[in-house]
């Protein structure tokens, strides 16, 4: 269990966590690792130089906490560096006083971070002026949920923090209805179904997620649209937002989403044409209750060019859509009940 709190103990900008020690928890540094998804580069660090505490006392990386044993983290904040406004264009879906919807390019990164501090969606929203909430930090001003870098789509962001908290509770509640378009390898035993499956940081690889027994708990319903030779077109609704959480249960199943190097299917890109570096995922459909209103907004985003011909070249001979909105000749935006 984990408790994030302030304690007596804490110097300023440090976050401290208290967390009990399940059975068969593995070694401290793993525990520590796991329980706060954070690398075990970053949790060795942490007990190496005191930050970590186990029923208030010092214990080695290799220490294997007793069951109900008290651990104590506390984990100083990253340095940070000043967010600038760039001027980089944006192409909104909606916008009022309250929010903005922003139809994200594949390949932009949502905001700053180590290795990716310029050319962001963040910078680009500061570089347009306006008001942007900034709950989330001055990292991740006006941000309510993400994309991965490679995944385009409508993505909201709150311009005030009364609209930050209100989508923000209603994301919690499951309220705002977020359906991407995939294409994934392979072809699903069925037209219908439901992965619900935890996910976590991959202990063997601190870039990639994973099906881990003691992750958070996520829940994707998947519908399929198409079936084509060697691949599925999908529509997949997200009922949590875990990262990459669309990839790893396709992966999990062993269907993984087309183009997506992380978790297996990049191989064959060239048979859908598909551009290097992109996965077909597209947040194409987005509906919410306004914030300060209450009315209903529903907002579509057509397919980007690159997968509407990656999609032309995956159906061969029987692309007779060629000529209309592939997503509307699919039933994408067709409101029956998921799985």
């Amino acid at each position: 269990m984990t408790q994030p709190g302030a304690g007596p103990g804490d110097g300023p900008g440090a976050a401290r966590h208290e967390l009990t020690a399940a059975e068969h928890c593995g070694r401290l540094d793993l525990f520590v690792a796991a329980s706060l998804d954070l690398s075990r580069t970053h949790a060795a660090t942490l007990i190496a130089t005191g930050r970590v505490t186990v029923g208030g006392r010092a214990e080695r990386a290799s220490y294997h906490p007793l069951p109900g044993e008290h651990v104590v983290v506390e984990i100083p904040e990253p340095a940070t560096r000043e967010v600038v406004g760039e001027d980089i264009p944006v192409v909104v879906a909606y916008e009022d006083e309250e929010v903005l919807v922003v139809d994200k390019p594949a390949g932009m990164v949502v905001h700053p971070a180590p290795g990716n501090w310029s050319g962001t969606l963040v910078n680009a929203l500061k570089g347009r002026g306006g008001a942007l909430s900034d709950l989330g930090g001055e990292d991740r001003e006006g941000i309510v949920h993400r994309l991965d870098k490679e995944t385009s789509g409508l993505l909201l962001v709150a311009k005030t923090d009364r609209a930050h908290r209100v989508l923000g509770a209603a994301m919690q509640r499951r309220e705002i209805v977020r359906r991407y378009v995939a294409l994934s390898w392979g072809h699903l035993a069925q037209d219908r179904l439901t992965v619900e499956k935890p996910i976590a940081r991959d202990p063997r690889d601190r870039k990639r997620m994973a099906i881990v027994s003691t992750g958070r708990a996520a829940r994707t319903d998947f519908v399929r649209l198409a079936r084509f030779d060697v691949v599925d077109l999908l529509r997949a609704h997200l009922h949590t937002g875990r990262t990459h959480q669309i990839r790893v249960h396709l992966s999990s199943v062993g269907h993984p989403v087309v183009g997506d190097d992380t978790y297996g299917g990049g191989g064959g890109r060239r048979l859908v044409t598909l551009p290097p570096k992109r996965h077909f995922l597209h947040a194409a459909w987005l509906r919410f209750r306004h914030p300060a209103t209450g009315d209903d907004v529903e907002l579509r985003s057509s397919l980007p060019p690159d997968l509407a011909r990656a999609l032309t070249s995956a159906a061969g001979p029987d692309a007779s859509f060629a000529d209309t909105d592939p997503l509307e000749y699919f039933g994408f935006f067709r409101d029956d009940d998921d799985p």
